[in-house]
């Protein structure tokens, strides 16, 4: 009886040991503010004509200690075209991203542009809508 005892004991000890504990991971909890401060990050354009090109600007300023540089910018859609600053944009500058929308049908939209830069992990994006009459 009593090495029965000393078995059971034993495998409750062994199985003891099998435990699962959650492990500790360091977790990185910093947020960054971004260095690009943008003036508008939507505009609601209200009317606009039918088949004349609308122009939207967008600004930001770099509210960092390093030069910001645009990488890329991308219209939702054939229906707007984009340009923007090629050459960096110091600390304290400003910079405009600039779509040309082509408002050739009728009706409510609501129009997408996506900005990548040096800055920002994750891409920025920017809207615009309006009504085309």
């Amino acid at each position: 009886m009593k090495t029965i005892k000393i078995a059971i004991l034993a495998c409750t000890l062994g199985l003891m040991s099998f435990t699962i504990l959650p492990s500790k991971t360091a977790v990185d909890t910093t947020i960054t503010a971004s260095p690009i401060a943008w003036k508008s990050e939507s505009v609601d354009l209200g009317n606009i004509p039918q088949n004349k090109p609308k122009a939207i600007e967008f600004e930001f300023k770099n509210t960092g200690t390093t030069d910001v540089v645009i990488t890329n910018v991308k219209a939702s859609c054939g229906c707007t075209a984009t340009d923007y600053t090629k050459t960096p944009i110091k600390p304290g500058a400003t910079a405009k991203i600039k779509a040309t929308f082509n408002a050739a049908n009728k009706g409510a939209f609501t129009k997408q542009v996506t900005v990548t830069t040096n800055a920002e992990e994750t891409s920025k994006v920017l809207t615009f809508k309006g009504t085309v009459i």
